[in-house]
């Protein structure tokens, strides 16, 4: 009977403890997110859809924690929805041209109600302060204001758009003044002109002539739907401004809110802003999960690769050596130093994601003996199975070849087999060059490999 009790005992523990690692792991994982985000400046647009959603309440708690954590934060909203319902209970049909609103005079009074209900109530939900809430006892201050100067759009294919506008300019300055301020800006899909004229205005181009005015780190469209290929359905992960351009023209009766926010992210990429997110918000905690995962759950999109092979500069030692320790205690990689590494930084290459070191490789020449010795293979766990480990050894063939390399030999003790799917052939130590002869260490005794290079 004792022994079962204490065998229970023990599986409780367990079970107890497995979710503290879990947290404990995420919360490792996540602070280099959380160092890299503070105090830059994130430009969020949501359109009235999340409003009417039962959750939107969490979607601001998740904005304030997002402050607390040090960004600077400028919400723009939407409120096509809100506006429909209003034309509606009018009996008016909503008119559109071209993808945007025609604002007669009566729409433009439903667009200021719209407006207006919307603004007090997320600012509402950002003043929640209850001991029950993610926000309590953190004082949230937000503001509002004239900051987006609009034109008319005038005359479009014989279509009078009436009081729909474009943006002109936005007050940097001002929004500048209230972001330093530790104030999180909420902008409205309104714009005023110089004679005092209001215009409705589209919120993914606000977001995105807000975000280009400030130089925002990220511009985060929320949608209300997934970024994916139709084809297959699925998931698309990460595109260059250049891919969007090509997926636009490639599928072109994709949904206007996916096709909205792509024009936006190219228009973004272009002029400035360093990435564009795009996520469903439909997923609860979908904007924590993209800014503070690895992976994260929606669309990267980047004027340049998200993820880049590259030769190792010194910043990079750090990440390298986090990356090969657990490979170290392992037995899989023999122990490098520091100072070894450094020496030798030059010989590495490294694969980077999003400022993570995600896989390296080193390749130590010889270019007397025209032979080179491969070490220090690694892929990060999370990112294994994903043909890196080949890129970096097709890298290092071509980097052996422009080296006038004509072999390149492996020491391995435990991934022979990945090194001999991949074309080398077992040898042994008398055959290894009289430089490498004096590194090998018998204590691992490592098995020896080579590929005559072409």
């Amino acid at each position: 009977m004792i022994q079962l009790k204490y065998s229970a005992i023990l599986h409780t523990n367990q079970i107890i403890m497995e979710p503290q690692k879990s947290f404990v792991s995420w919360f490792r994982d996540s602070s280099p997110y959380i160092h890299a985000h503070r105090n830059k400046t994130f430009v969020i647009s949501f359109g009235g859809e999340a409003l009417l959603d039962v959750d939107f309440d969490h979607l601001v708690h998740d904005f304030a924690l997002l402050s607390s954590l040090g960004i600077r934060l400028v919400l723009v909203h939407g409120i096509r929805p809100q506006v429909d319902q209003r034309l509606k209970k009018l009996n008016v049909v909503p008119a559109f041209h071209q993808h945007l609103r025609i604002t007669d005079d009566l729409a433009l009074q439903c667009v200021k109600e719209a407006a207006g209900m919307v603004r007090v109530e997320i600012e509402a939900l950002l003043s929640m302060g209850l001991a029950n809430t993610p926000m309590a006892g953190y004082g949230l201050k937000v503001t509002s204001g004239n900051f987006v100067i609009a034109k008319p759009i005038g005359v479009i294919d014989g279509i009078d758009y009436q009081h729909t506008g474009e943006v002109r300019r936005v007050d940097g300055a001002a929004l500048h003044q209230q972001l330093d301020q530790n104030t999180i800006v909420l902008i409205s899909p309104i714009g005023y002109s110089p004679s005092g004229e209001v215009f409705n205005l589209s919120a993914e181009q606000v977001a995105t002539a807000v975000a280009i005015e400030l130089k925002a780190e990220k511009l985060i469209l929320l949608t209300e739907q997934n970024c994916c290929y139709p084809d297959s359905g699925l998931s698309i992960q990460q595109m260059t401004a250049s891919e969007v351009t090509s997926f636009l023209a490639q599928y072109p009766t994709l949904s206007d809110t996916v096709r909205l926010a792509l024009t936006a992210a190219i228009q973004s990429c272009h002029t400035g802003v360093g990435r564009v997110h795009l996520i469903d918000r439909a997923t609860d905690g979908a904007l924590l999960l993209e800014l503070f995962t690895h992976n994260g759950i929606g669309t990267l999109i980047s004027a340049t690769p998200f993820e880049e092979l590259r030769q190792a500069t010194l910043n990079d030692i750090g990440g390298i050596l986090e990356l090969i320790k657990p490979l170290e205690q392992q037995g899989i990689l023999a122990s490098r130093s520091r100072e070894r590494i450094e020496m030798e930084i030059a010989d590495y290459t490294v694969i980077e994601r999003d400022g993570l070191i995600i896989a390296c490789s080193a390749l130590h020449p010889n270019p007397q003996g025209q032979f080179g010795a491969i070490a220090c293979v690694a892929v990060h766990p999370n990112y294994q199975k994903s043909a890196r480990g080949n890129r970096l050894l097709e890298h290092a063939y071509e980097k052996a070849r422009q080296l006038q390399l004509n072999k390149l030999y492996v020491l391995s003790t435990q991934t022979m087999h990945w090194f001999i799917e991949r074309g080398f052939l077992p040898s042994d130590i008398s055959f290894l060059p009289e430089p490498l002869k004096k590194l090998y260490n018998p204590q691992r005794n490592s098995k020896v490999l080579y590929k005559d290079i072409y």
